[in-house]
C-alpha cells in the first residue's frame, strides 16, 4: 500500500521519493498531519538510505559543575540563586578530576559537562579543570560548554568567541554539545530564556567552533508554547547552517518537562509531550535535516520506551549510559538515571536493529 494516507502529505512523499529538500511548508504539513504512521515511514525510509539497520549509542557520564546560575530561565527547574539558594552546589576542581579516575575503570569514553553560569566557575575555571580531567585520563572526550557558556564566559573575559574556543581546545575541549538553542524565534525565546543569547550569537558560536575544527550537537526543546511554525523555523535554521559548514554531527528534540519551573506555573502546562508529539518531532527532524547524519533519541527526556519507537521514526542514536543527569531530573523526569549497556542493547535489538558502540564523534568502536 501507499507510505502515507493522508493526502496533505502526497507532496511531501513525491519529494522524499525524487530525494528532494523539503521546505517550510512540507514542515507545517508533517507537524499538522494526524498520519503518524505515514510520517513515520518516510522519515524511516529516509534514516535508513544513511545509515542502514545500525543504532549507535555511547559509554558516557554527565557532569553538571554547578547549579548556581545568573541566568534565571523560566524554562529551567535546575538553575538556583548563586548565594542564596540553600541547595546550591559547587564540585571543586579535584572531586570531578576524582570521577573522571573512576570512568576510566569503566570504559566511560566522553564526559558531557554543562552547568550554571557563575563568575567563579568561569573561564578560568574550567582553563585549570580540563587539562587535569586529561591528565587523568588521557584518551576521554571532552563534550563541554553549550553555545550560551562559551557566550556568556567570552564577555566576563572580554575576549572574542574564537578566543575562548581556542583557549579551551588547547586545554582539552573535544567538542561540544548543542543545548541552550532551545527555540531560536525571537518571541518565544523571550519568554522561554531571556537571558541566554539570542539565536543568531547561538548560531554563531557554533559556526566559529566548526571553524576550529570542532563539531558540534543542535538541539531543540519543544512541546511548551511554541507552535508547529517555530519548529520548522528552527530546524531550517540549522539546516542552514549545516549547509555551509558541516560541522553538525547530531539533531537531538528535547522534551520540555515543566514540573517545577515558572513556565509551567505561568502558562498552565501540564503533564509535559505526548508519545505522539515525540515521535512526530524526531521523524520530521529526520525529513527535515537532510544535511545530517543522525538524529538522536534522547530517552532521559522521552523515556525508554519511547526512545526505543524513535529508531522505527527515523532515529539512529539512542545516546548512551547517561550516569547522573540532574538537569532534567530536577524537573520531575522519572527516567531511570542509567541505562546499562546491557540495557541499551536490549532495547536496540528489540527493535530488530543492530547494535553499534560509538566514540563522540560518531566513529564504529564495536558492532554488537
Amino acid at each position: 500500500g501507499p507510505l502515507v494516507r493522508d493526502p496533505d502529505l502526497l507532496p511531501v512523499l513525491r519529494k522524499v521519493e525524487a530525494g528532494e529538500r523539503l521546505g517550510f511548508d512540507d514542515g507545517l504539513r508533517l507537524f499538522r498531519s494526524p498520519d503518524l504512521l505515514g510520517i513515520g515511514r518516510m522519515a524511516a525510509a529516509a534514516n535508513e538510505r544513511k545509515n542502514g539497520d545500525r543504532v549507535c549509542f555511547i559509554l558516557n557520564k554527565h557532569i553538571n559543575p554547578t547549579n548556581r546560575c545568573v541566568a534565571f530561565c523560566d524554562l529551567c527547574a535546575f538553575g538556583v540563586h548563586p548565594s542564596k539558594a540553600p541547595n546550591a552546589y559547587t564540585l571543586r576542581i579535584d572531586e570531578i578530576v576524582g570521577q573522571v579516575e573512576r570512568l576510566r575503570e569503566m570504559g566511560v569514553t566522553e564526559v558531557h559537562m554543562v552547568g550554571g553560569m557563575v563568575k567563579d566557575v568561569a573561564l578560568d575555571f574550567f582553563l585549570e579543570l580540563l587539562p587535569r580531567m586529561k591528565a587523568a585520563y588521557p584518551e576521554l572526550h571532552i563534550k563541554a560548554f553549550t553555545a550560551i557558556e562559551i557566550d556568556i564566559y567570552a564577555r566576563w573575559a572580554k575576549l572574542s568567541h574564537d578566543e575562548v574556543l581556542r583557549r579551551l581546545v588547547e586545554a582539552g575541549l573535544g567538542s561540544m554539545p548543542g543545548g541552550g538553542a532551545e527555540i531560536f524565534d525571537p518571541e518565544i525565546r523571550a519568554i522561554l530564556c531571556d537571558h541566554k543569547c539570542d539565536a543568531a550569537t547561538w548560531l554563531s558560536v557554533h559556526r566559529t567552533a566548526h571553524g576550529l575544527g570542532l563539531r558540534s550537537n543542535a538541539t531543540m526543546l519543544y512541546g511548551h508554547i511554541e507552535e508547529p511554525r517555530h519548529r520548522v523555523d528552527h530546524m531550517l535554521r540549522l539546516r542552514e547552517l549545516q549547509d555551509e559548514t558541516g560541522g553538525f554531527m547530531t539533531f537531538i528534540p528535547l522534551a520540555f518537562h515543566p514540573e517545577n519551573t515558572r513556565l509551567a506555573a505561568r502558562y498552565g502546562l501540564r503533564g509535559g509531550t505526548t508519545g505522539f508529539d515525540d515521535l512526530r518531532t524526531v521523524a520530521a527532524g529526520r525529513l527535515l535535516l537532510d544535511n545530517f547524519d543522525h538524529i538522536k533519541a534522547y530517552w532521559i527526556m522521552m523515556s525508554p520506551a519511547v526512545a526505543q519507537l524513535a529508531l522505527a521514526f527515523g532515529v539512529d542514536d539512542i545516546d548512551g549510559t547517561v550516569q547522573e543527569e540532574k538537569i532534567v531530573h530536577e524537573a520531575g523526569a522519572s527516567s531511570p538515571q542509567l541505562l546499562s549497556q546491557e540495557e541499551i542493547v536490549r532495547l536496540v535489538r528489540r527493535a530488530g536493529k543492530t547494535p553499534v558502540r560509538r566514540d563522540t564523534l560518531y566513529n564504529v568502536l564495536a558492532v554488537l
